[in-house]
């Protein structure tokens, strides 16, 4: 179909390059040959008029027409995928979904995963790709590439929907052999000891306690600085390391590897973990499904228990 010379099909060619900027991988995305990929951006700028891409090295950028382009594109796909292909019946049982999904191995370890066994039992077709928190999940969901991001509701954008899931709260751990750590952990002794912290991404996000601290003007002596909490135990067994975890991972690993929790005297924040996903998904089908076993889950967490087994005394 052509609108005012347009050939329709090509916006869908245009959305994987502006979203790829590669054409390898879009042609991949969008399962066209080479050959014909390289045809059809050939036609778009014989369309717009305009090279849509410039070569610096082996880096490929968007021109400004493309930059202009980018977002209007997206908002009429995700609009026909919202409005008219998300009317179809959506059957778990039958369906082949493929759901993308950005989370921290806090949120898999802790939920996450009583989803996908769920899933696996009322839709076995249905498939999922967890991906890493990277610099920049909003831009994924702002551009409908992702389906899902879980992290912190203080963290999330106030463009696109959410529903907030379990609440938890950060400890301090160590080894429980640890003789240097006293009975009562002051909060100078605290800043002052080595310490492990999570962060993620290349721009090295912060995780919420940092996010406290730095709001406050506090600076924690961190020694090694690692990319998710499931790295963080091993790293503070048989050393005098401290780290900061959410209650409920800690809970996770304490029958593998105990950890010693600790209370300070100014108390680490507690957190609501939340999900997001794309506006353009609010009406689809599979996206509310998945909503709603999510949610169910969530509801069915306990409350971890506030004294761990190897708690220290204050």
């Amino acid at each position: 179909m052509r609108l005012k010379g347009l050939d329709l099909n090509l916006l869908v060619v245009l959305d994987a390059l502006l979203t790829e900027r590669n054409l390898t991988t879009a042609a991949r995305r969008i399962n066209l040959s080479q050959p014909a990929m390289s045809a059809a951006v050939a036609r778009l700028r014989d369309y717009f008029r305009d090279e849509l891409f410039t070569m610096s090295g082996r880096e490929r950028f968007l021109t400004p027409r493309a930059e202009t382009l980018a977002p209007a594109v997206r908002a009429v796909l995700g609009q026909i995928q919202g409005s008219i292909i998300s009317l179809e019946p959506f059957n778990p049982a039958q369906s082949d979904r493929h759901f993308r999904v950005v989370l921290s191995d806090f949120a898999i370890f802790v939920f996450f995963q009583k989803v996908v066994e769920r899933v696996a039992r009322e839709a076995p077709a249905v498939s999922f790709e967890l991906l890493p928190l990277d610099d920049d999940p909003f831009e994924l969901i702002r551009r409908g590439d992702v389906d899902f991001l879980i992290v912190p509701e203080m963290f999330m954008s106030s463009a696109h929907p959410k529903m907030a899931l379990f609440d938890d709260r950060l400890v301090c751990v160590g080894c429980p052999s640890n003789k240097q750590l006293p009975r009562h952990l002051a909060f100078e002794k605290y800043l002052s000891m080595k310490h492990v912290a999570v962060k993620f991404g290349h721009a090295q996000k912060p995780v919420p306690e940092d996010w406290l601290l730095h709001e406050h003007g506090f600076r924690r002596r961190v020694e090694i600085v690692v990319q998710g909490f499931s790295m963080v135990p091993p790293l503070v067994t048989g050393t005098d390391r401290l780290a900061v975890m959410p209650l409920r991972l800690v809970k996770h690993f304490e029958k593998t590897i105990p950890l010693r929790v600790f209370d300070l005297a100014t108390p680490l924040p507690a957190f609501t973990e939340a999900v997001q996903w794309p506006a353009i998904h609010n009406s689809d089908p599979a996206s509310i499904w998945l909503r709603d076993i999510m949610l169910q889950e969530a509801s069915q967490m306990a409350t971890p228990s506030k004294t761990p087994a190897h708690r220290g005394r204050s």
